[in-house]
C-alpha cells in the first residue's frame, strides 16, 4: 500500500508522540478532526496504526513486508475458489477428456452415484490413457483416475498460503475444496493456481483491506 503525504506526517507524528489521540494530530497538522479520519481509518484498517478507546493512536511498529505477511495470512480458502467440474466415475475416458476441454480446466473431480468425491482426474491421467489403441470410449475414468487416500482436499476456512504450499509441495495444479460428510467428502469448490493468482493480484491493486 502506497501511502500519500498526509498519511506519511500522520505516521510519523504517531511514531514520535503516540499514543495521541486523533484531535491532537489534527491539531499538529492544522487541520479538523473530521479531515483525517478517512486517513486515520485507512491507516488503522492496513496495520500501520492500532487505536485505543481513551488513549488514542499508537504506531504497530510493523514494516510494509511484515502487513503484507499479515494480510496473506488472513486470505481463505472460502474468499477465492470457484465452481468446481465434477464427472461420474463411471463415465469414459474420453467424455472426460470432452469435460476438460469444454469447462477448460486442468482438473477433473470424480465423483460417485452420492456425488461424494472418489478420484482426480489431471491432464496428465487424460494424455497417459489416450497413449495406444485403447478404445477411449470403453474405458471409465475409475480405472485411471488417482483415489483415495492419494487425493489432497482441501476446506473453506483454510487459509490460503497453507493451500498454496501443498500445491506447490505436492506439483499439482488444483485441489478440491471439501466438506466431511457421515459418508465421505462433498466437492463444494476448488482452488487453483489461477484462484491463488487472482488473490495475490486483488492484494497488489489493495483490493483488499
Amino acid at each position: 500500500m502506497e501511502l500519500n503525504k498526509r498519511q506519511e506526517q500522520i505516521l510519523q507524528i504517531v511514531k514520535d508522540h503516540g499514543p495521541i489521540t486523533g484531535e491532537n494530530i489534527a491539531e499538529k497538522l492544522n487541520l479538523t478532526r473530521a479531515t483525517l479520519r478517512p486517513d486515520l481509518a485507512i491507516l488503522t484498517m492496513a496495520g500501520y496504526l492500532e487505536a485505543r478507546p481513551r488513549v488514542g493512536y499508537f504506531y504497530t511498529g510493523k514494516t510494509g513486508t511484515q502487513l503484507l505477511a499479515d494480510r496473506i495470512k488472513k486470505m481463505k480458502v472460502s474468499d477465492f475458489q470457484s465452481i468446481p467440474v465434477v464427472v461420474n466415475e463411471n463415465v469414459s475416458v474420453y467424455d472426460a477428456i470432452v469435460a476438460m476441454f469444454l469447462e477448460d480446466v486442468g482438473t477433473l473431480f470424480v465423483v460417485d452415484e452420492e456425488s461424494l468425491l472418489v478420484g482426480v482426474l489431471s491432464r496428465k491421467d487424460l494424455l497417459r490413457a489416450s497413449i495406444g489403441k485403447q478404445e477411449l470410449t470403453s474405458i471409465p475414468v475409475n480405472i485411471i483416475m488417482t483415489r483415495m487416500p492419494n487425493i489432497n482436499v482441501c476446506y473453506k476456512d483454510d487459509l490460503l498460503i497453507d493451500v498454496a504450499e501443498r500445491l506447490i509441495e505436492k506439483q499439482i495444479d488444483a485441489m478440491p475444496v471439501v466438506k466431511k460428510t457421515d459418508k465421505g467428502y462433498e466437492v463444494i469448490g476448488r482452488i487453483t493456481k489461477t484462484n491463488i493468482t487472482k488473490a495475490f493480484v486483488a492484494l497488489a491493486k489493495d483490493d483488499l483491506l
